[in-house]
């Protein structure tokens, strides 16, 4: 009987050792994705791609980035700072980084019915409301009136080369259900000016709303409205 006893202690040491180093596994594997997603959400691999006019260089380095990039989105003071892509239709980046890489982070895109070079008056721009504010997980700051009302600058470098750069000028933000039409679909962009012209604000320029999720399983969307301004590029020529 004692023999008997030792031998399940043996064999009961030997599975919960077992089990110890599979749930240590687990918790290395959890740790390790979880540092991927962060890593390829921090858009560090993708800004030594940020094509410059002043530096055609980049526009060399960026042809190892998808042909599906149309432009590159910048708002100031905060982490956006990302390739923005645009693919036939709205699901190709969703999971898809820049590279054409899998990555749960997936890419800043444009909504695929609107114009890859921004000559349509509204266009909308997706991305992943990630942790550490990273990928749009940003815009969350702009619900605060007094944060909106000192990040209201912004850039939008159209094309691989960058050669037309708008500049973005941030006038509001709000959350709304994902089935908003009147948010979501480019081409209501006389109901979004309606409804804005309630709020006093009827100016005559293009606009770009950025959208991302308010959280997890929700049909809630943060979004964030800014007026397209003309070329720098443009404005330099007529100072």
């Amino acid at each position: 009987m004692k023999k008997f006893w030792q031998t399940m202690n043996r064999v009961y040491d030997r599975v919960m050792l077992a089990v110890f180093i599979a749930a240590l596994l687990v918790v290395i594997y959890a740790l390790y994705d979880t540092m991927y997603v962060y890593d390829h959400a921090t858009g560090r691999d993708y800004l030594g791609f940020k094509p410059d006019s002043e530096n055609q260089e980049n526009s060399v380095q960026a042809a190892t980035i998808s042909d599906d990039m149309v432009a590159w989105i910048t708002l100031d003071d905060t982490n956006i700072d990302y390739p923005v892509m645009q693919g036939s239709s709205n699901n190709a980046y969703l999971n898809t980084d820049p590279f054409g890489n899998y990555s749960l982070s997936g890419s800043i895109f444009l909504d695929s019915r609107n114009a890859g070079d921004f000559t349509d008056p509204y266009s909308v721009i997706y991305g992943h409301h990630m942790e550490y504010k990273m990928m749009f997980g940003a815009l969350d700051d702009y619900l605060d009136d007094s944060f909106l009302k000192s990040h209201t600058h912004g850039t939008l470098l159209v094309g691989r080369d960058g050669k037309t750069s708008y500049e973005l000028e941030v006038f509001y933000a709000m959350t709304t259900d994902a089935k908003d039409e009147s948010v979501f679909d480019p081409e209501n962009y006389e109901l979004l000016l309606e409804n804005f012209r309630k709020l006093s604000m009827d100016r005559q320029e293009r606009i770009v709303c950025l959208s991302t999720c308010s959280g997890d399983a929700s049909t809630t969307r943060i979004v964030v409205f800014a007026y397209l301004l003309g070329t720098q590029r443009e404005a330099a020529v007529n100072e």
